[in-house]
């Protein structure tokens, strides 16, 4: 009779009950998408506001480009491509140690058009420019 209980025994063991694990796997599904928002948040800057130059820039001091929100790099009103564009300030920037590259770009365009021209700048040691803003109204 002995026999026959442990071999009941047995059996009954080699079932697996995955409520358990179940109930595990939720909770760390739970854990996880409660702290997953928590850990891509940023720190909560207040920025400052602009002050004023340094010195007044003369107009033959500032060139200014624009971005659209396609990737079209404008050089005072003329279209260039990012190459024709960083040669030709960098060889302005060779004969005017002042210059100030104002760069604008739509609020609505992508980021790597910006910083490909910010590092095409930094490339060719031209190290004063300014992102144009709206004024705050």
């Amino acid at each position: 009779m002995r026999r026959f209980s442990q071999r009941s025994y047995l059996v009954t063991l080699s079932e697996i009950n995955i409520t358990p694990l179940l109930d595990l796997a939720f909770v760390l599904l739970i854990i996880f998408v409660i702290t997953t928002p928590l850990l891509e948040q940023s720190i909560n800057l207040k920025l400052p506001r602009g002050g004023q130059p340094d010195k007044n820039l003369s107009k033959h001091d500032i060139r200014t480009v624009e971005i659209s929100t396609t990737g079209v790099y404008l050089l005072d009103k003329q279209r260039l491509s990012l190459e024709q564009l960083t040669a030709r300030l960098a060889a302005e920037s060779h004969s005017n140690p002042n210059l100030v590259v104002y760069i604008r770009a739509d609020e609505d365009g992508r980021y790597k058009f910006v910083a490909n021209l910010i590092d095409q700048c930094q490339r060719n040691g031209i190290t004063r420019y300014s992102l144009r803003t709206e004024p705050a109204k």
